[in-house]
């Protein structure tokens, strides 16, 4: 392992792992198949201490600021073999920081533990119909009317949005531009919100991905996380780390796949010998491998940089580019390597070449994140 992990990282590495091999693997493709994993696995998670990381220990997670415990387990979390599995149960990295961070002290209380216990599931609703990455441009409104804001519109994409609890969600308060943007935690209680059916997707099938609907909701403005029309700046501020977790995906999607290569090539018989025994086979591999370590390193690099304070927006925009641009062509690479049987369902491969495919959509496109890394090298 990297010299960027301790003895803490390393210990809460083999929970994450143990986590995966008793309550995840033996099940994933099952779960695959039925479009959805069972709700108890938060619970489970919830009692490893594996949904804290990263969260204050006053409302019950493990401590702020130590990014490498995060990779650490979310490189574990990976080896379930599912982006769909792991984007779920990571729903709440998304959608509970800015409540954790800027809610109303009563309402981080109420909300935050619950979530880290796996007992409640806490989502993300930025993205519109129409909208993609331009958040600036969304169109869901809240109006102020007494204690409560009014809220008309629909999400779209919402990860968990079949069956979270509660969603912090993005509304227009003021005018046009990022300038108008507000917060609200939104309860799936709430009159006035519904779901509609769950989405169905290219990969991450175990993922709960949904629509989601706001008539008339009325919510508390007490629910609002942070101050009106300063909306934009929490969301950016979450965008960090999120773009750092999709680059652990993808070089882990990819270094998963390469270990299935490497165990196929190494066992499949042609032409009288195992396939690693031609060039062009083995070239691949190393091919793979090389572009797998440099990803990861430079992904442990841009960490290092979080931990230190910074804001390494051009490196993490560099690092998930990258690591998805491996993670597509390894993956890719270990279907054909293993010819027919990487084209059935009941090949781990076949899994990993459609997950790959929304890492580069996710957390902000491959094209907004060259347009970020422009700006930040001036051009």
């Amino acid at each position: 392992m990297s010299d960027y992990f301790n003895d803490t990282h390393q210990q809460a590495r083999l929970s994450a792992r143990k986590f995966i091999e008793t309550h995840v693997r033996p099940y994933i493709d099952e779960w695959e198949e039925a479009g959805e994993f069972p709700r108890e696995i938060y619970l489970k998670a919830g009692e490893a201490g594996l949904l804290g990381v990263g969260f204050p220990e006053a409302l019950g997670g493990t401590g702020e600021g130590d990014i490498f415990l995060k990779v650490a387990v979310s490189e574990e979390l990976m080896r379930s073999t599912s982006g769909g599995f792991v984007a779920s149960m990571g729903s709440l990295d998304i959608g509970l920081p800015p409540v954790a961070k800027w809610a109303r002290k009563e309402v981080r209380e109420e909300i935050v533990p619950p979530v880290l216990r796996g007992e409640k599931i806490a989502a993300l609703a930025i993205t519109e119909p129409g909208g993609g990455s331009d958040v600036a441009s969304l169109k869901t409104r809240a109006v102020r009317d007494g204690d409560h804001y009014v809220v008309n519109g629909n999400k779209i994409f919402i990860t968990s949005g079949i069956r979270a609890d509660h969603y912090t969600v993005a509304v227009r308060t003021g005018g046009e531009g990022h300038g108008g943007i507000s917060l609200l935690l939104i309860d799936r209680d709430t009159p006035g919100f519904s779901t509609g059916k769950k989405l169905k997707k290219m990969g991450w099938w175990c993922s709960d991905t949904a629509e989601l609907f706001f008539e008339d909701c009325r919510v508390p403005a007490d629910r609002l996380i942070g101050a009106e029309n300063a909306g934009f700046i929490a969301i950016m501020s979450n965008f960090l780390a999120e773009r750092l977790s999709l680059t652990v995906m993808a070089y882990m999607t990819a270094q998963i796949a390469w270990e299935e290569a490497m165990a196929y090539a190494r066992q499949r018989q042609a032409f009288g010998r195992d396939i690693a025994g031609f060039q062009v086979i083995r070239h691949k591999l190393v091919d793979m491998a090389t572009r797998i370590d440099v990803a990861r390193e430079y992904a442990y690099h841009c960490a290092a940089l979080m931990q230190a304070g910074k804001n390494p927006v051009k490196e993490v925009a560099m690092a998930k580019n990258f690591a998805v641009e491996v993670c597509e062509e390894v993956t890719r690479e270990a279907v054909q390597i293993f010819g027919g049987m990487g084209y059935m369902r009941e090949s781990v491969v076949e899994r990993l070449y459609r997950d790959a495919k929304l890492l580069s959509i996710g957390g902000g496109t491959t094209e907004i994140m060259k347009e970020l890394i422009a700006k930040q090298i001036q051009l």
